[in-house]
């Protein structure tokens, strides 16, 4: 979270890509950064992904590509 509001405090596009299980985490930290809780572009995909396969995690990044590419394309960023 600290290097996407660095990259984005530098105008460079940033989104971050995490499991679901972290969603309240991040809202927390990015409120603690001075952001509001969904100020930062991001993607959340369903947990747990420590145990999934090579082939689930490419169907997990497959469904996520849409969402991701919005993430940095939002408001003509």
């Amino acid at each position: 979270m600290h290097d996407l509001a660095a990259l984005e405090g530098q105008g460079l596009v940033a989104a971050f890509v995490a499991s679901s299980e972290f969603v309240d985490a991040a809202r927390a930290q990015a409120t603690a950064l001075g952001y509001a809780a969904d100020g930062l572009p991001a993607v959340f995909v369903p947990h747990p992904i420590q145990d999934r396969t090579d082939d689930e995690m490419r169907v997990l990044a497959e469904r996520a590509l849409d969402a991701t590419l919005a993430a940095v394309t939002a408001d003509a960023r």
